[in-house]
């Protein structure tokens, strides 16, 4: 005999809600979006500021300068470098087919293979490049994460007494420690993994230009920033200079993969436990997993707040659930 099944009122308005809750954080995405990229701004630039702050400049002058300076020198390096970078990566596409004939490669892969793999490797700058032209091309989307990111910078002594009016006096507490641990985490991992990209595009280049390697410098941005994925990252950012440098010669060819496992070794041994230390604590396995699903769901933008939101789940679990027990 079949029972009946009553559902409740409740039941089916607090259904609805949750369907009306997700439907509203899928439209606003982009803003969500938005406002979790000026935290990362935030954590950030927060050092800079209070350092500025603490010689008695007003915290909005210390905003503003720490903005002046951090698009001044990010502007200064695009445009010195952006000439050199777009000349060399074309001829690093448009010459690396000789460079794989010279070490007999195109006798035993298939053409088309070939092709499709050195279409999508010459797409891999103009991928970073679009993907930068068209941030700075949404000029809205660009002012509102900054305003978001300042009016973050400049109530960020505040934020504690802010979430004391959202949720309660009982709870200040509570979320300003959950403040204090997530900036800690973020902020050491977003300035330790920017300064490991740097430092290890900038040791593959030294490397690369001594050798005598063309093409060094798309090669060193290359391995820069596929830095951010561990393990694989530098394992794939190291072929295409190895593939040159046999290309010109088998002792080259040695001595490029020397160069690569020096900057593996330095950044591996030296700079991860030095910048990062161990209190970020994020696996390469989680970090991997976070960046394919960033990637298959949002893009470039995705891999970039991948690992900051894995970050914070883990941060918020401990908060809430580890906490309890």
């Amino acid at each position: 005999m079949l029972k009946k099944v009553e559902i409740s009122h409740k039941t089916v308005v607090f259904t609805v809600l949750v369907l009306l809750g997700l439907w509203l954080l899928y439209f606003v995405r982009d803003i969500i979006l938005q406002l979790f990229v000026a935290l990362l701004i935030m954590t950030i630039l927060e050092p800079l500021v209070a350092l500025l702050a603490k010689i008695k400049i007003p915290r909005a002058i210390s905003v503003l300068i720490s903005y002046i300076l951090v698009l001044g020198v990010l502007g200064g390096v695009i445009a010195l470098i952006a000439p050199t970078l777009a000349t060399q990566t074309t001829n690093f596409v448009n010459a690396l087919p000789a460079y794989l004939s010279n070490i007999g490669i195109n006798s035993w892969v298939n053409g088309d293979l070939a092709s499709g793999a050195l279409t999508q490797l010459g797409t891999i700058p103009g991928e970073i490049l679009n993907f930068t032209v068209s941030i700075f091309s949404n000029i809205v989307s660009l002012v509102t994460v900054l305003v978001f990111a300042f009016y973050l910078l400049l109530s960020h002594d505040k934020l504690q007494d802010q979430a004391a009016f959202l949720f309660g006096e009982e709870k200040k507490q509570r979320i300003g420690r959950l403040i204090s641990a997530w900036e800690n985490k973020i902020g050491k991992w977003a300035r330790g993994q920017l300064l490991l990209m740097f430092m290890v595009g900038l040791g593959t280049y030294i490397g690369l230009f001594l050798i005598g390697i063309p093409f060094a410098l798309p090669l060193a941005i290359l391995s820069g920033i596929l830095d951010i994925v561990p393990i694989l990252g530098p394992l794939v950012a190291a072929v295409p200079a190895i593939l040159i440098g046999f290309g010109i010669s088998p002792v080259v060819g040695l001595g490029v993969a020397a160069v690569a496992f020096l900057v593996h070794q330095l950044e591996g041994y030296v700079l991860v436990p030095k910048i990062m230390e161990k209190s970020v604590g994020v696996s390469p396995l989680l970090v991997l997993i976070s960046i394919a699903v960033g990637a298959r769901l949002l893009g470039i933008m995705g891999v970039i707040i991948s690992v900051p939101f894995v970050i914070t789940l883990q941060v918020l679990i401990k908060e809430y659930l580890i906490a309890k027990e």
